[in-house]
């Protein structure tokens, strides 16, 4: 069939490939990092599009020409579709888009002048569940893969002077070969959910800036990354530290070292600095602090002090919102986790809103961020692989100033396979290098055949992540005590998930499953044997609120986890938040080791 044919789509199943070609990975990320940005959030008109019909009829092809002049039939029309708040989750807009997964289309148009000569216009994207590709105009721009993690498209030659249309094609389809897969535990929520803006840069411009103190404690190193691989001189200052560098850049890179003399940042006093970083015309503004992170044998050490990580483990899920993370939100659960008596929290699964982690650095608390590998990944695919890589890079990009962030996780609950171990180690040895300064972990299952805390993939972790719920999947506590009489890690644990569901107002004595009586009795005897082995350096409970996942279809749980401390209201707590709050206050004290 032509290719003029006008029902030539009708069968063509390689409509996505061209644009999959232009997808962009960690190596045109750009960072806001304090730059002014025009905002483009706000209403934008959504289309659903459950066949893929937009690509292969070349929606952002069309005129906008309204149907009545039309001179042929047509399937899409801008103006029908749905206004559409950005950030937002489309499945909370209307009932009948719940459950939908597919793709959307979002149209917005912007008024628009262009810069001086040489001027760069990048398109931020913080992130859209799970593929986007973008058009101005009519024509292709780029496109993403990874749902959780930003995207930064050069659209410098496409914009022009006056109205400029653009339109982003999100999908959520869940897939063997995406990371995650399609067997997830929480709720597959599509969309653009995270802020959009364009960033005006000039012709070169500062792609990344790094601050960090080095091992020891004495030095402090700052580097950066321009655009492009000039010889030049940038400008680093830290005015209450008495800090003005000029730096030299070769090639696009520049380093300093200069000594640390001021306060260490701590969940005890989280210290942060203003700093400028300057090359040309660009300036990036960060507030940044500086601390020391290490294991010694089982202990994890913070500025070279042992420290017992205390905390829970939060997904992002809103009744109201989904997965949108306002400030507002991200406070109140740090306050929560403030009120437990924590300094600890594992985000859970994937990598969560930008201003969580700044939020952290602020009020003290330190952080597990991780990548969705998460159970059955295709291992073997090189697709999926080069598709967890890149999330991990993207996130190590985005956060890698943050103090709050002590540790890379790279994997949930994986089956120690031959397959996984070449996946992950891989995983590791590439945390590294985008980031030495930081621990590397990963949430393991347990040896059943020795019934020990072991996995081959242990040699490539700093911190051995342990879930396990003795108590709750296995009706009592023996397992969990063999498993730490026959455990003898070298390196630090932490227990990554332990809990046990709880119907808010459910009650009732005993082992009475889905009580909020036996889900605090269940924290009783879990953290009472925990922390008194030595080698637990920290416990992540599971988890802080009740959140949306549709494989939990009991009459308790209706399309809910149920073992958070707190409802999914975020207001009622559970018995077992007062119970968590006592334990983790004795621990470290006579008795509980």
């Amino acid at each position: 069939m032509a290719a003029d044919d006008p029902f030539h789509h009708l069968h063509d199943e390689d409509y996505a490939r061209p644009y999959v070609a232009g997808f962009v990975g960690a190596g045109s990320y750009v960072p806001v990092n304090g730059r002014p940005v025009v905002s483009l959030d706000g209403d934008w008109l959504l289309t659903l599009d459950l066949f893929d019909e937009g690509l292969r009829q070349k929606w952002f092809a069309l005129d906008e020409t309204p149907p009545s002049q039309w001179s042929h039939p047509r399937d899409y029309e801008i103006e029908a579709g749905e206004p559409t708040p950005v950030p937002s989750c489309w499945n909370l807009l209307k009932p009948e888009w719940t459950h939908f997964e597919g793709a959307g289309w979002y149209t917005r148009h912007v008024d628009w002048q262009r810069g001086p000569a040489g001027e760069r216009v990048i398109l931020s994207v913080g992130a859209a569940n799970y593929a986007a590709m973008a058009f101005v105009n009519g024509r292709y721009v780029g496109g993403h893969r990874g749902g959780s993690t930003p995207f930064s498209l050069d659209v410098t030659e496409l914009l022009q002077d006056g109205r400029n249309r653009l339109q982003i094609m999100v999908e959520n389809r869940r897939c063997p070969t995406r990371v995650p897969m399609q067997h997830i535990d929480w709720f597959n929520y599509g969309g653009l959910y995270r802020e959009i803006s364009l960033l005006r840069l000039p012709a070169t411009f500062i792609r990344e800036a790094r601050a960090a103190l080095l091992p020891g404690g004495q030095e402090v190193r700052f580097s950066i990354q321009l655009s492009e691989a000039q010889d030049t001189t940038a400008q680093v200052s830290v005015p209450e530290l008495g800090v003005a560098l000029s730096v030299p850049v070769c090639g696009g890179l520049g380093e300093a070292t200069v000594p640390f003399a001021g306060q260490r940042w701590s969940p005890d006093a989280p210290r942060l600095y203003d700093i400028q970083f300057a090359c040309g015309a660009d300036q990036v503004n960060e507030r940044i602090g500086f601390r020391t992170i290490e294991t010694r044998g089982t202990d994890i050490l913070v500025n070279g002090e042992t420290i017992r990580l205390k905390g829970v483990c939060v997904h992002e899920d809103d009744l109201a919102l989904g997965k949108v993370s306002t400030e507002e939100d991200v406070r109140r659960r740090f306050r929560h986790v403030k009120e437990l008596g924590g300094n600890f929290l594992r985000l859970s699964h994937y990598p969560h809103h930008e201003h969580v982690a700044r939020v952290a650095d602020e009020m003290g608390l330190l952080l597990w961020a991780e990548i969705p590998v998460y159970w059955a990944i295709a291992f073997d695919h090189p697709d999926t692989y080069a598709d967890a890589e890149n999330q991990l890079r993207e996130l190590i990009m985005r956060d890698v100033n943050r103090a709050s962030v002590i540790l890379w996780g790279i994997g949930n609950e994986n089956a120690d396979t031959d397959a996984r171990l070449s996946f992950m180690s891989r995983l590791a040895q590439a945390a590294r290098r985008a980031d030495s300064s930081r621990l590397v972990g990963a949430a393991c299952l347990i040896n059943r055949e020795t019934f020990t805390i072991e996995d081959r993939l242990a040699e490539y972790l700093d911190v051995i992540g342990l879930n396990e719920y003795f108590g709750w999947y296995e009706p009592n506590f023996s397992g969990l005590d063999r498993l730490l009489a026959n455990s003898s890690p070298t390196k630090p644990v932490i227990v990554s998930e332990t809990g046990a569901d709880a119907l808010p107002g459910h009650r009732g004595a005993g082992r009475v499953l889905f009580t909020e009586d036996w889900q605090a009795e269940f924290y009783r005897q879990q953290i009472t044997r925990l922390a008194a082995k030595p080698y637990v350096a920290g416990i992540a409970a599971w988890l802080l609120y009740d959140f949306r996942t549709e494989r939990r279809q009991t009459g308790f749980q209706k399309g809910f986890n149920r073992k958070g401390l707190i409802a999914e209201d975020k207001t009622t707590r559970k018995l077992a938040f007062a119970v968590l709050a006592e334990l983790f206050a004795e621990w470290g004290t006579p008795g509980l080791s």
